[in-house]
């Protein structure tokens, strides 16, 4: 690659791995889409089709350091695209499965590997980029995921409404056959294999730094999940649009949750290692004031639908400041453990997920919607808490 094509931002390398990160995050999300049609098509209750998202989560999260450690010993390039190629076989198995049991072996190869995707496709970052677009790179990668909701999704359901849901599926496996045939030709072929054992790359769980970084990302992550797990009942019941509209309305989070992603970009600018998080402070107290705000939205709905466009602006604002401390910790005192360290925010924000979602559960199913928000400004406050606790790890 040239000089000028690193030092342009949106050079074909990098366009790619955003490709990269949108197919993961449409084949991810799409389930919610078109639910209803997998569960007529297969015969199966709704219930037992939304078990899909959480053991999704519940998969990806530990299968991604572990697979990330395990990646690092061996050829980047190759080892990235078997696992593409384990995802495009995932998603073809779900075009075609027959049953739920197959669908669901189907869905848990795609979580096995996803995770481990999104973090190699962080250290390719120095390779396809220069240091001062590092935190933007990684701002875009995550916000492949926000486009995917915000785009892919609403196309993953047209498509099944209109040709039945397998053939959301045999699309998204169509755009990731093409993809893999684009990464063979541009990406980077040098690697950066790790010359320490595998379970020696796990030292980096004991810094500090890591513990407390992580422990951020899920109490962060479960304040957004507690309610957004609800969002549409919530915009229904509580704010009373109309369910002709909800899915302009999902439309418009997502548009707020992309933003969120690319403004938190910037935020990674603020700083290196523990201190872009630090400064992630007050936005935390202000998700928490909103939350418990939003337990006010069914007397004021136009307030409300201001409430929830705000609390997707600040859904992901961490994203990077935490990838930035991952990486840098790394860096700087466990050099063979980069891979792993990239992992770290997808494994927190679905430990966070799981958690967010359990809880919000448990709230809905005991005192009702209503307190969905004040219950996830609890974790926003814990996540706050843990921001102060990192400013004594900031050099100076």
């Amino acid at each position: 690659m040239t000089r000028t094509e690193t030092t342009r931002f949106f050079n074909l390398p990098v366009c790619i791995l955003i490709f990269a990160s949108f197919m993961l995050g449409m084949s991810e999300f799409v389930v919610v889409g078109i639910l209803p049609d997998i569960a007529a098509g297969l015969q199966v209750s709704e219930v037992t089709v939304g078990n899909l998202v959480a053991l999704f989560a519940f998969l990806y999260a530990p299968c991604t350091p572990l697979g990330s450690a395990l990646s690092a010993r061996f050829p980047r390039f190759a080892t990235y695209l078997i696992l593409m190629g384990v995802f495009l076989a995932g998603n073809i198995l779900c075009a075609l499965a027959p049953n739920y049991p197959i669908l669901l072996i189907a869905r848990l190869l795609i979580a096995a590997v996803s995770g481990t995707l999104v973090s190699i496709a962080m250290t390719f970052a120095p390779d396809v980029t220069t240091e001062q677009h590092r935190t933007k790179f990684i701002a875009w990668v995550f916000s492949g995921f926000s486009i995917a909701s915000v785009v892919g999704v609403p196309i993953g359901t047209w498509v099944a409404d209109t040709f039945g849901w397998r053939w959301t599926f045999r699309l998204v496996s169509l755009l990731t056959a093409v993809l893999i045939v684009l990464m063979a030709v541009v990406l980077p072929r040098n690697s950066h294999r790790v010359k320490i054992g595998f379970l020696r790359q796990f030292r980096l769980f004991f810094d500090r730094r890591i513990q407390f970084g992580v422990l951020d990302v899920v109490c962060g992550a479960a304040a957004s999940y507690v309610f957004y797990t609800y969002l549409s009942p919530i915009m229904r019941d509580e704010i009373g649009v109309p369910t002709q509209f909800l899915s302009i309305g999902l439309v418009i989070y997502g548009c707020a949750c992309l933003w969120s992603n690319l403004y938190g970009g910037k935020l990674g600018d603020r700083g290196r290692g523990v201190e872009p998080l630090t400064h992630i402070f007050p936005i935390y107290i202000a998700q928490a004031i909103c939350l418990c705000a939003l337990a006010l939205a069914s007397l004021l709905p136009v307030a409300g639908v201001i409430l929830l466009v705000v609390l997707g602006m600040m859904m992901y604002l961490q994203n990077t400041a935490s990838q930035v401390l991952y990486m840098d910790v790394a860096a700087q005192s466990h050099p063979g453990s980069l891979n792993l360290a990239a992992s770290l925010n997808s494994m927190s924000f679905n430990i966070g997920i799981a958690i967010g979602s359990a809880v919000g559960g448990l709230v809905n199913d005991n005192l009702g919607l209503t307190w969905l928000g004040p219950v996830g400004a609890v974790f926003a406050l814990l996540a706050a808490g843990i921001t102060i606790l990192l400013r004594k790890y900031i050099e100076r």
